[in-house]
């Protein structure tokens, strides 16, 4: 078996929702029930890519590295597998700099995980901050001074700003992993407290509503609140490729290198341009 990391860098806000919701937000986005964290399903990532492929006329490749289709499912499965993608870094409002791409200790740690599973070497030593109210910085871009202390502010939450060397090295090395440099600046370890809370607050909440075609006024019941991925989000997921008769797991792994670096549509509100993605190899095309 062959396993390669991917990214997903989120062009415009994401939302990979579950159905109706059962609080204030009519449409939440898809967490997981454990720890709250957003993620989008790795069946979406196959189906888009499924669908991406069968446009370029490979029906062959399709059939090999997704298996073929309902009627005929008995006969293989796919060569490829698609993990979840899971949330590495969130955009959160800073009063310096725009934003901050925030992460913590345990996210770090789990993608370290998968990472080294797929044959990457992330830096060992995984920063976490000494207590909540101190925020780990690769750069000064987020770091705002105000009476001789270094804070980082994010939305309302005022953080110690305490400049790390393994924050920078992450900060490198994802950059480099995921192709986005302004990660060397921008990247910011948060406690698993904070990054917790802010899950819960700072996703993109859009109230969206429907008009009568006569009056232009809402239609009754047509008022619903929406909840999203902000545009920024970055996301990882894992693809495990497998011999599947005579077509090889490394192979199966060239054939999906056609979609490094391409832009897709994940998740719902397709036509209102929500879900735009990058989507990239660890280390760009091998």
């Amino acid at each position: 078996m062959t396993a390669r990391v991917y990214f997903l860098h989120a062009l415009s806000p994401l939302h990979a929702g579950t159905g109706q919701g059962v609080g204030v937000i009519d449409l939440p986005i898809a967490r997981e029930k454990a720890t709250g964290i957003p993620y989008l399903p790795g069946s979406s990532v196959k189906g888009v890519l499924r669908d991406a492929m069968q446009m370029q006329n490979k029906n062959g490749a399709v059939t090999k590295l997704f298996g073929p289709d309902t009627t005929n499912a008995a006969e293989h499965a796919g060569a490829a597998q698609f993990a979840d993608a899971r949330l590495l870094l969130l955009p959160i409002r800073s009063l310096r700099g725009i934003f901050a791409w925030i992460t913590s200790p345990y996210l770090l740690r789990r993608f370290a995980r998968d990472a080294r599973e797929s044959g990457l070497t992330p830096p060992s030593q995984i920063p976490a901050p000494t207590e909540r109210q101190q925020a780990l910085v690769s750069g000064t871009a987020i770091v705002f001074e105000h009476n001789k202390e270094r804070l980082v502010v994010l939305e309302d939450l005022d953080l110690k700003a305490s400049e790390s060397s393994d924050a920078k090295n992450w900060a490198s090395w994802l950059g480099q992993q995921a192709a986005i440099d302004e990660a060397t600046q921008r990247l910011c370890i948060v406690h698993d407290d904070v990054l917790s809370f802010l899950l819960q607050t700072a996703t993109e909440v859009v109230a969206r509503i429907r008009l009568q075609d006569n009056t232009k006024t809402v239609a009754q019941g047509a008022l619903w609140y929406e909840e999203a991925l902000p545009a920024e989000s970055l996301l990882y997921g894992v693809i495990v490729t497998q011999t599947i008769n005579s077509y090889k797991a490394d192979q199966a792994i060239a054939d999906l290198q056609v979609f490094d670096q391409k832009i897709f549509q994940f998740g719902g509100n397709a036509t209102v341009g929500r879900g735009m993605c990058q989507f990239r190899f660890a280390g760009g095309a091998q």
